[in-house]
């Protein structure tokens, strides 16, 4: 099977498209840009949703929806907004369809033009800020604290499945406060909430900082940014939050009355992950024998395969492991399908990621034990059936430690602090990943780095230490290093 999939070294943009195909992720549609997400590919996502609605509510979130369709006017109210949404728009014109009087088929009917067209949601803020003046009048009104689990469109030219397509699910926060540190609390606590989800659960370490002025999301005071750095050097941005201000108050009328008895506007943030994370998740961790799968996301944790068949003995002490398995929330499933070889079936589950194989035989049994195969480090080992269930808890405990501190020496081994621009272009070209290097904070000066290399800056670290310096670029003082790479 493996032998299907580019490697890595050869095409990495192909490996990674064969991965997504061959695994049973995705496939591409009829519709130019989207995507079909698979069973396998979904319940990667199904497992994100729910731990991160999870955490969501834990810190006192609620979930809503709102319309999928946006007055074409409300775009206009907050014009950063619609500056940057504008060129990614689907618009809907009209609202029926009639026979074609002219031959087969249907066409549009010219006389269902709408009176206002409507976009196609490529994010919500305005649709939820009108909203919002309905429901907000005092003090006591707030904060409002709504997430929304959905799906936008943004038309892309170039797409990629995950990556980057048309239509994309996601969730977005929209809060708003009656103070602004309240909301600018809300933004971090967020971008913290996001930091910690990536490492924990995805095993995928991250760099935490904000975005420049000319990297903010449109209509944002300020948009915090988590990072990750993708097996081929390039970075992802795989989360963000924003501090709104009083931008999209001001621009739908939407004020309080306060304690003092005097009419505020309030104070909002926004924030979203989205199934770019499921792309992370592969590019973070797969290799040339298809996908590694971190145990928290796995939606299988745990796959049994007798060897060579089922019998009753083998069957009897599946059955057994399953049930002690599940009591303890492990996913485990029994391949008993006997019209495959062995062979077939250890291919397939290590093409699926799945993190831990256990392999059950007579000759094994005889002597108290099965072989257990991490997916990982692919290392095997013969395993004593006393105290098998304990120990399968914790070696996936392990695994998942392991991918994460693997990720992390890797982005170590790309991180690299530069000094002067021949080295910075040298060392993206060698050396791609992450690199530190000091900036002169004008938009000119990013602008033309990225012209010249394709290199922006993701972020400016939270943890930058005050350090003065000359720019990489420009040779002007600079204050402290911030973080380039080439992105996805």
């Amino acid at each position: 099977m493996a032998k299907e999939i580019t490697s890595r070294e050869e095409n990495y943009s192909q490996w990674y498209n064969d991965l997504v195909k061959k695994t049973g992720l995705a496939d591409h549609s009829a519709v130019r840009g989207c995507m079909v997400i698979k069973p396998y590919g979904f319940a990667i996502w199904e497992n994100m949703k729910a731990q991160l609605d999870k955490m969501f509510k834990e810190t006192g979130h609620v979930n809503a929806y709102f319309p999928l369709f946006i007055p074409k006017s409300f775009l206009s109210k907050e014009a950063e907004h619609v500056e940057g949404f504008a060129k990614e728009c689907a618009v809907v014109t009209h609202h029926r369809l009639m026979n074609n009087p002219d031959g087969p088929g249907v066409v549009v009917d010219p006389s269902a033009k709408l009176q206002e067209e409507l976009i196609v949601r490529p994010t919500s803020e305005t649709i939820i800020w009108n909203t919002y003046r309905d429901w907000i009048h005092s003090y006591r009104d707030l904060p409002l604290l709504i997430n929304q689990w959905a799906n936008v469109v943004r038309w892309e030219m170039r797409t990629r499945p995950f990556l980057r397509t048309t239509e994309f699910l996601w969730q977005e926060g929209h809060t708003a406060h009656a103070t602004s540190s309240e909301a600018l609390q809300e933004s971090q606590l967020i971008h913290e909430l996001y930091a910690r989800f990536a490492e924990d659960y995805m095993a995928m370490p991250v760099i935490k900082g904000s975005k420049t002025e000319s990297e903010r999301f449109a209509g944002a005071v300020e948009t915090y940014t988590i990072e990750a750095l993708m097996q081929d050097g390039k970075a992802l941005q795989a989360g963000t939050s924003h501090f709104l201000g009083q931008n999209f108050a001001k621009a739908f009328d939407v004020k309080y009355a306060s304690e003092n008895n005097t009419e505020e506007y309030v104070w909002a943030s926004s924030w979203g992950v989205s199934t770019r994370l499921v792309g992370g998740l592969i590019m973070t961790h797969s290799d040339d024998e298809g996908l590694v799968l971190p145990p928290k996301l796995a939606p299988i944790q745990v796959v049994i395969v007798p060897i060579p068949k089922p019998d009753e003995e083998i069957a009897k002490v599946a059955n057994k492991l399953m049930d002690e398995l599940k009591s303890k929330g492990i996913s485990v499933k029994f391949d008993d399908d006997d019209t495959k070889r062995v062979g077939y079936k250890f291919a397939e589950h290590e093409m699926k990621g799945i993190p831990i194989r256990v392999g059950i035989g007579k000759r094994d049994l005889a002597n108290n034990q099965v072989e257990l195969a991490r997916r990982d480090t692919k290392e095997k080992a013969l395993t004593p059936l006393a105290g098998l269930t304990d120990h399968i808890v914790g070696l996936l405990d392990e695994i998942q430690d392991n991918l994460l501190k693997r990720a992390k020496d890797f982005r170590s081994s790309r991180t690299t602090v530069v000094d002067d621009f021949e080295t910075f272009k040298k060392t993206l070209e060698e050396v791609p990943g992450f690199i530190e290097a000091h900036w002169d904070g004008t938009a000119e000066t990013e602008a033309k780095i990225r012209e010249e290399t394709k290199a922006s800056i993701r972020c400016i670290p939270n943890d930058q230490k005050k350090e003065a310096g000359k720019c990489v670029y420009s040779g002007k003082e600079s204050v402290g290093r911030v973080l380039f790479a080439k992105a996805y």
